[in-house]
């Protein structure tokens, strides 16, 4: 080897060894190095955003409805039957169903307060079909029915539906008594019927997607069923009066998820108060 050449490898050897032990004066030592692997990111799956924009938000948005469909409902209890709730029945009612929605006291203080500066406000049913040939009731709140109609028009037409008469035919008008499952069997909440005089009884979710009861009964019974299920052990939520399917409309899966999106898009208009459906899966 020349000397050019040998003096080139020590140098060479000397600079390596320099750079790992001997690092410039004020650095600090860096550890041995690691053979780094490029890959695409990976989601841990609890990003923050994903929990806000897809459970907190569509929770908070519904439950502000919530809130401003049952002050207006107090509003028109208290105009038409006084702001006293021992002798107002639907406003107790309206009061009940608030406190068992954990609805703030401080809310419903403030509609009864509200309800004589308030403007007139008129309930409307609308009788409708959706897709798949089903009956749909849209109860409303509103103080411009021509607004109101228009709107509901709007959103039945884009969604596949279409207003028209007939719809009330197949509902009757009950008073439906809203229990905790509280683990009841479906053995034993039809025993629980007939103990208590209800004519029939549904399993069924509220808006948190909690199991409840609903006893139904003759409207005039209501309170009777209430105290009965009562002394049986249940505890009940609410009484009220609702529209039940007398004439169910079978439907198919697609015509099922096409009736989601029409529900969906008529309980976020603010003027709907509830809809009322014949739905049944096609088994």
């Amino acid at each position: 080897m020349s000397t050019g050449a040998a003096l080139r490898a020590f140098l060479s050897g000397c600079t390596r060894k320099l750079t790992r032990e001997v690092p410039w004066p004020g650095a600090r030592r860096l550890p041995p190095f690691r053979a780094l692997h490029a890959c695409p990111p990976l989601c841990a799956g609890h990003n923050k955003w994903s929990k806000v924009k897809d459970i907190k938000i569509p929770k908070d948005a519904a439950r502000a409805r919530l809130i401003a469909k049952y002050t207006m409902l107090i509003r028109v209890a208290v105009k038409e039957g006084g702001s006293n709730p021992e002798f107002n029945i639907t406003l107790a009612q309206l009061i009940e169903q608030c406190r068992n929605k954990n609805l703030p006291k401080s809310t419903i203080e403030a509609a009864i307060k509200g309800a004589e500066k308030s403007k007139a406000a008129a309930q409307c049913l609308y009788e409708a079909r959706g897709p798949g040939g089903c009956w749909l009731l849209i109860e409303v709140l509103t103080d411009n029915n021509t607004r109101s109609h228009n709107e509901i028009k709007h959103i039945l037409t884009k969604n596949g539906g279409v207003l028209c008469d007939g719809a009330r035919h197949n509902f009757d008008r009950k008073g439906v008594v809203v229990a905790d499952r509280d683990g009841i069997s479906t053995e034993r909440a039809l025993e629980l019927a007939i103990e208590s005089g209800a004519e029939d009884v549904q399993e069924t979710e509220d808006e948190e997607a909690k199991p409840i009861l609903q006893f139904i009964c003759d409207m005039s019974s209501m309170k009777v069923v209430r105290t009965a299920l009562e002394a049986l052990g249940v505890h009940t939520l609410s009484t009220g009066m609702e529209y039940i399917s007398n004439s169910p409309t079978p439907l198919p899966q697609p015509q099922l998820e096409a009736n989601a999106v029409l529900l969906e898009a008529l309980n976020d208009y603010p003027d709907v108060v509830r809809v009322w459906d014949n739905i049944q899966a096609l088994e």
